[in-house]
Protein backbone atom coordinates (compact mmCIF):
# COMPACT_ATOMS: atom_id res chain seq x y z
CA UNK A 1 0.00 0.00 0.00
CA UNK A 2 1.27 3.38 -0.82
CA UNK A 3 1.27 6.10 2.02
CA UNK A 4 -2.24 7.01 1.32
CA UNK A 5 -0.86 10.97 1.47
CA UNK A 6 -3.90 13.95 0.76
CA UNK A 7 -1.51 16.20 -1.69
CA UNK A 8 -4.43 18.90 -1.47
CA UNK A 9 -4.56 18.84 2.75
CA UNK A 10 -0.89 17.83 3.14
CA UNK A 11 -1.93 15.19 5.89
CA UNK A 12 -2.78 11.44 5.76
CA UNK A 13 -5.65 10.83 3.38
CA UNK A 14 -7.58 9.13 6.07
CA UNK A 15 -7.63 11.55 8.11
CA UNK A 16 -9.30 13.47 5.58
CA UNK A 17 -11.80 11.01 5.15
CA UNK A 18 -12.42 10.80 8.87
CA UNK A 19 -13.27 14.45 8.64
CA UNK A 20 -15.95 13.99 6.14
CA UNK A 21 -17.42 10.98 8.25
CA UNK A 22 -21.30 12.30 8.10
CA UNK A 23 -22.15 13.97 11.57
CA UNK A 24 -26.23 14.40 11.38
CA UNK A 25 -29.09 12.29 11.04
CA UNK A 26 -30.67 14.22 7.74
CA UNK A 27 -27.50 13.71 6.09
CA UNK A 28 -27.57 10.07 6.59
CA UNK A 29 -30.82 9.55 5.89
CA UNK A 30 -30.34 11.60 2.49
CA UNK A 31 -27.29 9.38 1.07
CA UNK A 32 -29.42 6.62 1.52
CA UNK A 33 -32.30 8.02 0.42
CA UNK A 34 -34.46 6.90 2.98
CA UNK A 35 -37.72 8.97 4.24
CA UNK A 36 -36.12 12.11 6.29
CA UNK A 37 -39.25 11.59 8.41
CA UNK A 38 -37.86 8.01 10.04
CA UNK A 39 -37.80 7.86 13.40
CA UNK A 40 -34.62 9.31 15.43
CA UNK A 41 -33.68 10.06 18.96
CA UNK A 42 -34.39 13.37 20.12
CA UNK A 43 -31.37 15.82 19.74
CA UNK A 44 -31.14 16.07 23.34
CA UNK A 45 -30.21 12.49 23.71
CA UNK A 46 -28.18 12.34 20.33
CA UNK A 47 -25.98 15.04 22.00
CA UNK A 48 -24.35 12.73 24.93
CA UNK A 49 -23.26 10.25 21.82
CA UNK A 50 -23.66 11.49 18.66
CA UNK A 51 -23.65 10.21 15.16
CA UNK A 52 -20.54 9.60 12.93
CA UNK A 53 -20.45 7.29 9.90
CA UNK A 54 -17.30 7.26 7.51
CA UNK A 55 -19.03 7.51 3.75
CA UNK A 56 -17.04 4.66 2.35
CA UNK A 57 -18.93 2.33 4.96
CA UNK A 58 -22.53 4.05 4.45
CA UNK A 59 -21.41 3.22 0.74
CA UNK A 60 -22.13 -0.31 2.01
CA UNK A 61 -25.67 0.08 3.19
CA UNK A 62 -28.46 -0.84 0.87
CA UNK A 63 -29.93 2.40 -0.27
CA UNK A 64 -33.57 3.16 0.83
CA UNK A 65 -33.17 0.23 3.43
CA UNK A 66 -33.89 1.59 7.26
CA UNK A 67 -33.11 -2.43 7.97
CA UNK A 68 -30.32 -2.69 6.16
CA UNK A 69 -27.78 -4.52 8.68
CA UNK A 70 -25.29 -1.80 8.83
CA UNK A 71 -27.76 1.23 9.04
CA UNK A 72 -29.08 -0.69 11.85
CA UNK A 73 -25.62 -0.48 13.67
CA UNK A 74 -24.91 3.45 13.74
CA UNK A 75 -28.95 4.27 13.61
CA UNK A 76 -29.57 6.51 16.70
CA UNK A 77 -33.03 4.97 17.33
CA UNK A 78 -35.23 6.53 19.84
CA UNK A 79 -35.34 3.37 21.74
CA UNK A 80 -32.07 4.45 23.14
CA UNK A 81 -33.73 6.35 25.62
CA UNK A 82 -35.84 3.76 27.56
CA UNK A 83 -34.63 3.08 31.02
CA UNK A 84 -34.04 -0.67 31.31
CA UNK A 85 -33.58 -2.39 34.55
CA UNK A 86 -30.39 -3.61 34.65
CA UNK A 87 -28.59 -1.45 31.85
CA UNK A 88 -26.00 0.67 33.34
CA UNK A 89 -23.15 3.07 32.39
CA UNK A 90 -20.22 0.83 33.25
CA UNK A 91 -22.00 -2.34 31.65
CA UNK A 92 -18.35 -4.03 31.96
CA UNK A 93 -16.83 -2.52 35.20
CA UNK A 94 -13.81 -1.25 33.35
CA UNK A 95 -14.40 2.06 36.07
CA UNK A 96 -13.32 -0.37 39.01
CA UNK A 97 -10.16 -1.41 37.41
CA UNK A 98 -8.93 1.90 35.80
CA UNK A 99 -5.80 2.97 36.75
CA UNK A 100 -3.57 5.76 35.71
CA UNK A 101 -3.05 6.53 32.11
CA UNK A 102 -5.78 4.64 31.01
CA UNK A 103 -4.77 1.25 31.39
CA UNK A 104 -7.36 -0.94 33.03
CA UNK A 105 -5.92 -4.20 34.49
CA UNK A 106 -8.52 -7.21 34.83
CA UNK A 107 -6.99 -10.13 33.53
CA UNK A 108 -3.56 -11.66 34.63
CA UNK A 109 -0.46 -11.10 32.14
CA UNK A 110 -2.58 -8.97 30.10
CA UNK A 111 -3.54 -5.21 30.61
CA UNK A 112 -5.77 -2.49 28.33
CA UNK A 113 -4.83 1.00 27.32
CA UNK A 114 -7.82 3.33 26.93
CA UNK A 115 -5.57 5.12 24.10
CA UNK A 116 -7.76 7.43 23.20
CA UNK A 117 -11.83 8.13 23.09
CA UNK A 118 -12.33 8.69 19.60
CA UNK A 119 -13.52 6.59 16.84
CA UNK A 120 -14.27 6.70 13.29
CA UNK A 121 -17.42 4.92 13.71
CA UNK A 122 -20.02 5.12 16.70
CA UNK A 123 -21.82 2.30 17.07
CA UNK A 124 -25.16 2.27 19.17
CA UNK A 125 -24.54 -0.59 20.72
CA UNK A 126 -20.73 0.24 22.23
CA UNK A 127 -20.26 -0.58 25.72
CA UNK A 128 -18.03 2.18 26.28
CA UNK A 129 -20.14 4.92 25.28
CA UNK A 130 -21.02 6.44 28.52
CA UNK A 131 -16.76 6.18 29.65
CA UNK A 132 -15.21 9.46 30.76
CA UNK A 133 -12.67 9.44 28.25
CA UNK A 134 -11.46 12.68 29.08
CA UNK A 135 -10.09 11.75 32.35
CA UNK A 136 -8.44 8.80 31.20
CA UNK A 137 -6.65 8.93 27.53
CA UNK A 138 -3.06 7.36 27.56
CA UNK A 139 -2.11 9.62 24.76
CA UNK A 140 -3.08 12.80 25.97
CA UNK A 141 0.00 12.57 28.62
CA UNK A 142 2.11 11.14 25.57
CA UNK A 143 1.58 7.64 27.39
CA UNK A 144 4.10 8.83 30.54
CA UNK A 145 1.38 7.56 33.10
CA UNK A 146 0.92 4.51 31.39
CA UNK A 147 4.43 3.37 30.94
CA UNK A 148 4.80 4.22 34.76
CA UNK A 149 2.27 1.43 35.55
CA UNK A 150 3.58 -0.65 33.12
CA UNK A 151 7.09 -0.50 34.71
CA UNK A 152 5.44 -0.56 38.16
CA UNK A 153 4.17 -4.57 37.04
CA UNK A 154 6.55 -6.96 35.03
CA UNK A 155 3.86 -9.33 35.49
CA UNK A 156 2.22 -7.60 32.50
CA UNK A 157 2.81 -8.90 28.89
CA UNK A 158 0.49 -8.30 27.09
CA UNK A 159 -0.16 -5.02 26.19
CA UNK A 160 -3.78 -4.02 24.50
CA UNK A 161 -4.52 -1.06 23.04
CA UNK A 162 -7.66 -0.18 23.07
CA UNK A 163 -10.58 3.05 23.16
CA UNK A 164 -12.10 4.69 21.53
CA UNK A 165 -10.27 3.23 18.83
CA UNK A 166 -6.41 3.58 18.88
CA UNK A 167 -5.84 3.74 14.82
CA UNK A 168 -7.86 6.80 15.02
CA UNK A 169 -4.42 8.43 16.69
CA UNK A 170 -1.67 9.40 14.61
CA UNK A 171 0.94 7.09 13.55
CA UNK A 172 3.63 8.86 15.11
CA UNK A 173 2.13 8.71 18.30
CA UNK A 174 1.29 5.10 18.01
CA UNK A 175 4.75 4.23 16.76
CA UNK A 176 6.24 6.30 19.86
CA UNK A 177 4.06 3.71 22.02
CA UNK A 178 5.35 1.18 20.47
CA UNK A 179 8.93 1.81 20.68
CA UNK A 180 8.86 2.24 24.56
CA UNK A 181 7.06 -0.69 24.80
CA UNK A 182 10.01 -2.35 22.82
CA UNK A 183 12.51 -1.32 25.50
CA UNK A 184 10.63 -3.68 28.58
CA UNK A 185 11.80 -6.78 27.98
CA UNK A 186 9.07 -8.33 29.91
CA UNK A 187 6.55 -7.40 27.62
CA UNK A 188 5.91 -9.62 24.70
CA UNK A 189 2.37 -8.94 23.17
CA UNK A 190 0.99 -5.63 21.34
CA UNK A 191 -2.51 -6.35 20.54
CA UNK A 192 -5.31 -3.49 18.76
CA UNK A 193 -8.67 -3.82 19.23
CA UNK A 194 -9.90 -2.12 16.58
CA UNK A 195 -12.68 -1.29 14.20
CA UNK A 196 -11.21 0.92 12.13
CA UNK A 197 -9.41 -1.66 9.04
CA UNK A 198 -13.36 -2.23 8.86
CA UNK A 199 -14.96 1.16 8.43
CA UNK A 200 -12.29 3.15 7.47
CA UNK A 201 -10.05 0.72 5.23
CA UNK A 202 -7.88 3.33 3.96
CA UNK A 203 -6.72 3.97 7.40
CA UNK A 204 -4.38 0.68 6.49
CA UNK A 205 -1.93 3.32 4.99
CA UNK A 206 2.49 2.99 4.67
CA UNK A 207 2.99 4.47 7.61
CA UNK A 208 1.04 2.40 9.64
CA UNK A 209 2.53 -0.68 7.75
CA UNK A 210 5.61 0.67 8.80
CA UNK A 211 6.10 0.74 12.22
CA UNK A 212 4.26 -2.08 12.57
CA UNK A 213 6.20 -4.40 10.99
CA UNK A 214 9.62 -2.31 12.67
CA UNK A 215 8.58 -3.88 15.84
CA UNK A 216 9.68 -6.48 17.69
CA UNK A 217 6.47 -7.14 19.38
CA UNK A 218 4.02 -10.05 18.59
CA UNK A 219 1.25 -8.77 17.49
CA UNK A 220 -2.48 -9.22 17.54
CA UNK A 221 -5.07 -7.15 15.65
CA UNK A 222 -8.47 -7.81 16.82
CA UNK A 223 -10.87 -6.55 14.28
CA UNK A 224 -14.30 -5.96 14.71
CA UNK A 225 -17.05 -6.80 11.76
CA UNK A 226 -20.61 -8.01 12.58
CA UNK A 227 -21.89 -8.90 9.21
CA UNK A 228 -20.46 -9.96 6.12
CA UNK A 229 -21.67 -7.20 4.02
CA UNK A 230 -19.04 -5.28 6.34
CA UNK A 231 -16.17 -6.92 4.18
CA UNK A 232 -15.71 -5.61 0.49
CA UNK A 233 -12.47 -6.19 -1.61
CA UNK A 234 -11.13 -2.57 0.51
CA UNK A 235 -11.57 -4.70 3.87
CA UNK A 236 -10.01 -7.25 2.02
CA UNK A 237 -7.03 -5.66 0.93
CA UNK A 238 -6.33 -3.64 4.22
CA UNK A 239 -6.26 -6.98 5.97
CA UNK A 240 -3.92 -8.51 3.29
CA UNK A 241 -1.68 -5.28 4.17
CA UNK A 242 -1.54 -5.88 8.00
CA UNK A 243 -1.39 -9.76 8.18
CA UNK A 244 2.51 -9.14 5.34
CA UNK A 245 3.56 -7.14 9.07
CA UNK A 246 3.36 -10.05 10.90
CA UNK A 247 0.09 -9.81 12.73
CA UNK A 248 -2.65 -12.46 13.66
CA UNK A 249 -5.68 -11.19 12.70
CA UNK A 250 -8.88 -11.92 14.65
CA UNK A 251 -12.64 -11.02 14.81
CA UNK A 252 -14.77 -10.26 17.36
CA UNK A 253 -18.18 -9.42 16.81
CA UNK A 254 -21.13 -8.96 19.08
CA UNK A 255 -24.95 -10.56 18.46
CA UNK A 256 -27.43 -8.03 17.91
CA UNK A 257 -31.14 -8.14 17.09
CA UNK A 258 -31.97 -7.71 13.73
CA UNK A 259 -28.31 -7.07 12.41
CA UNK A 260 -26.97 -10.62 12.74
CA UNK A 261 -29.31 -12.74 14.63
CA UNK A 262 -29.56 -15.84 12.62
CA UNK A 263 -27.16 -19.15 11.71
CA UNK A 264 -27.06 -17.52 7.56
CA UNK A 265 -26.02 -14.07 9.29
CA UNK A 266 -23.17 -15.72 11.14
CA UNK A 267 -21.72 -18.40 9.17
CA UNK A 268 -21.78 -15.21 5.92
CA UNK A 269 -19.59 -13.22 8.38
CA UNK A 270 -17.28 -16.04 9.19
CA UNK A 271 -16.68 -17.09 5.66
CA UNK A 272 -16.30 -13.74 4.77
CA UNK A 273 -13.47 -12.97 7.30
CA UNK A 274 -11.69 -16.13 6.23
CA UNK A 275 -11.81 -14.89 2.70
CA UNK A 276 -9.83 -11.64 4.49
CA UNK A 277 -7.35 -13.60 6.23
CA UNK A 278 -9.25 -12.82 9.84
CA UNK A 279 -9.92 -15.90 11.92
CA UNK A 280 -13.49 -15.69 14.15
CA UNK A 281 -12.82 -15.40 17.68
CA UNK A 282 -15.48 -14.11 19.64
CA UNK A 283 -18.64 -13.78 19.44
CA UNK A 284 -20.30 -11.41 22.46
CA UNK A 285 -23.68 -11.44 23.67
CA UNK A 286 -24.67 -8.11 24.34
CA UNK A 287 -22.76 -5.75 27.20
CA UNK A 288 -25.82 -4.21 28.90
CA UNK A 289 -24.91 -0.99 28.65
CA UNK A 290 -27.52 1.79 29.39
CA UNK A 291 -28.95 2.53 25.73
CA UNK A 292 -28.52 -0.64 23.84
CA UNK A 293 -31.48 -3.04 25.36
CA UNK A 294 -32.75 -3.05 21.81
CA UNK A 295 -30.69 -4.62 20.61
CA UNK A 296 -30.45 -7.68 22.88
CA UNK A 297 -30.77 -11.49 22.14
CA UNK A 298 -31.55 -13.71 24.34
CA UNK A 299 -28.71 -16.59 25.22
CA UNK A 300 -31.76 -19.80 23.73
CA UNK A 301 -31.40 -17.79 20.61
CA UNK A 302 -27.68 -17.52 20.92
CA UNK A 303 -27.36 -21.14 21.79
CA UNK A 304 -29.72 -22.54 18.62
CA UNK A 305 -27.49 -20.25 16.19
CA UNK A 306 -24.03 -21.38 17.58
CA UNK A 307 -25.28 -25.52 17.29
CA UNK A 308 -26.61 -24.61 13.86
CA UNK A 309 -23.30 -22.88 12.95
CA UNK A 310 -20.90 -25.50 14.52
CA UNK A 311 -23.12 -28.22 12.23
CA UNK A 312 -22.25 -26.09 8.98
CA UNK A 313 -19.08 -24.88 8.98
CA UNK A 314 -15.26 -26.24 10.12
CA UNK A 315 -14.47 -25.77 13.72
CA UNK A 316 -12.09 -22.72 12.72
CA UNK A 317 -14.62 -21.00 11.60
CA UNK A 318 -16.91 -21.05 14.54
CA UNK A 319 -16.43 -18.28 17.49
CA UNK A 320 -16.61 -18.68 21.17
CA UNK A 321 -19.93 -17.69 22.77
CA UNK A 322 -18.61 -15.26 25.53
CA UNK A 323 -20.42 -13.07 27.74
CA UNK A 324 -18.34 -10.37 29.91
CA UNK A 325 -18.95 -10.40 33.46
CA UNK A 326 -17.82 -7.89 35.85
CA UNK A 327 -15.15 -9.18 38.27
CA UNK A 328 -14.98 -12.30 36.99
CA UNK A 329 -11.53 -13.54 35.99
CA UNK A 330 -11.57 -13.88 32.31
CA UNK A 331 -14.73 -13.70 30.07
CA UNK A 332 -17.47 -16.10 30.56
CA UNK A 333 -17.38 -18.88 27.45
CA UNK A 334 -21.72 -19.66 27.28
CA UNK A 335 -22.24 -23.10 26.67
CA UNK A 336 -24.31 -24.05 23.79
Amino acid sequence: MDDGLSPTLNRPRWQALLADAITRPADLLAALGIDAAHLALAAEHLRDFPIRVPRSFVARMRPGDPNDPLFLQIWPRPAEADEVPGYGVDAVGDMAKLKGGGLIHKYRGRALVIATGACAVNCRYCFRRHFPYGDAMAARGQWRETLAELDADHSIEEVILSGGDPLALSDDKLAVFAEALETRPWIRRLRLHTRVPVVLPERVDGALLRWLTASRLQKVIVLHANHGNEIDDSVIAACVALRSTGAQLLNQAVLLRGVNDTTDAQAELSERLLAAGVLPYYLHVLDRVAGAAHFDVSELTAQTIMRELAARLPGYLVPRLVREIAGEPAKTQLPW
